[in-house]
């Protein structure tokens, strides 16, 4: 008798698809990275792609290497009294103690408090810089005739340069609101960000 012999019909090629690195998924000409987010045990993980962020332009870069400090609202205030008393030193030696110039550099030092008290004590900043102008302003307010005639003279450069020192709390208070707003609006995002993670269900893995 002859035998039947049976042929195993031979599996077709699956098409072979370019490698991709990992963590990243290709969809057409665009590239996102994959974040992935432990879950619960038991539950896997949570991978969801992340569009890829534009490279920051180099001012910005160069923005981010400056020193950063983030001082509390007692330490910020300290800095600018002691900023603008030594500036007002300088100013007496140097300028023969030109209000003018002591007012200019009263500005960056108003900025520089706005910009590097901590988050959390953002309100002081508005309040320091005034004090500090005040403080400062004594080396060249040209006051005579012991404790009450300093003090009246210290009192009279403040209403003649009241310009300088609305001047300077404005830009403290605009840069402090400035990061006020963007500190509401990023845990605003994280928040939502946390709200979607938590009400999104988690994907098995892959067998």
């Amino acid at each position: 008798m002859e035998q039947h012999r049976t042929s195993q019909p031979q599996g077709r090629r699956r098409p072979q698809t370019p490698l991709t690195p990992p963590g990243a998924l290709v969809e057409g000409a665009s590239v996102y990275r994959v974040a992935a987010r432990t879950g619960r045990p038991g539950r896997g993980r949570v991978e969801r792609a992340v569009p890829a962020g534009r490279p920051a332009p180099p001012v910005v870069l160069a923005l981010r290497r400056l020193p950063n400090p983030r001082l509390t609202g007692l330490g910020a205030g300290l800095f600018a009294s002691a900023a603008m008393l030594m500036l007002g030193f300088l100013d007496w030696l140097l300028l023969d103690g030109s209000p003018i110039v002591y007012g200019l550099l009263f500005l960056p030092v108003s900025a520089l408090t706005a910009l590097w008290v901590r988050t959390a004590d953002l309100v002081t900043a508005p309040i320091s810089v005034p004090i500090a102008f005040a403080v400062g302003v004594v080396p060249i307010s040209g006051g005579t005739g012991g404790f009450g005639g300093q003090a009246m003279a210290v009192v009279t450069a403040l209403a003649v340069h009241a310009g300088w020192l609305y001047g300077g709390t404005l830009v403290a208070g605009l840069i402090t609101s400035v990061r006020k707003v963007r500190d509401m609006g990023r845990r605003q995002r994280a928040a939502a960000a946390a709200a979607a993670l938590r009400g999104h269900p988690a994907r098995r893995p892959a067998p």
